[in-house]
């Protein structure tokens, strides 16, 4: 392999700041995790945006989430597993293997990928249209829920309320898993929407019962 680089300097220098600190102090339990395995309680579904930082937002340590990220946090509906399906996997092992209690879905503000997904479907973004964006083609999970976020004339909030429609989406398809509309129905797992203000640091839950959401 001829295309592969060396690390960047400056991610070298962090790397031995961390081990000879956060890690020299903590050298204990890394080593414990190492040996001992992951036993996380629950699995997080979240963006690949940057600004999303799971496991500050919940004070979090290493081995207490177990954690996938892909683009504007969707989950796809069930497949047949001859498809290779990454987030599918990751909940599969989570649910199935892992046995965490709690799956959450967090989604955020200024999703590109959302604001993409207005785009296509208003015809502004025929690059997302061609078959062989994978982007446009994730982005048709979520495209059924624009129609409920069409009328809405100030595009900062019709934004918001699509992002906070990854989230709802995201777990009707989640109950399309046999294992996971299993685990749910006999209560070994539950399901948990969340939506949360980057600039703010809001945090708001989904409530399926109002079918709306409201801040924690």
């Amino acid at each position: 392999m001829e295309y592969a680089k060396p690390l960047p300097g400056y991610l070298v220098q962090r790397y031995h700041g961390w081990k000879a600190t956060s890690y020299k102090e903590n050298e204990v339990w890394y080593r414990r995790l190492a040996t001992d395995g992951q036993h996380p309680r629950a699995m997080v579904v979240s963006c690949c945006d940057s600004r999303v930082h799971v496991t500050s937002i919940f004070g979090a340590d290493q081995g207490e989430f177990f954690i996938h990220r892909n683009i504007a946090n969707l989950i796809p509906p069930y497949e047949d597993s001859g498809n290779r399906h990454g987030t599918s996997a990751a909940i599969d092992y989570a649910v199935n293997v892992l046995k965490v209690a709690h799956l959450i879905v967090l989604g955020h503000s200024q999703c590109g990928g959302v604001q993409g997904c207005i785009d296509m479907c208003e015809g502004l973004a025929p690059e997302l249209e061609a078959k062989e964006s994978f982007i446009g083609r994730w982005m048709d999970i979520l495209r059924p829920k624009y129609d409920q976020v069409a009328n809405i004339k100030d595009r900062a909030e019709q934004a918001r309320e699509l992002e906070r429609q990854t989230v709802v989406v995201s777990l009707e398809n989640l109950m399309t898993f046999p294992f996971v509309a299993s685990a749910v129905k006999d209560n070994s797992l539950s399901l948990h929407g969340l939506w949360t203000n980057i600039g703010e640091g809001g945090l708001e839950c989904y409530d399926p019962k109002q079918g709306r959401f409201h801040q924690v």
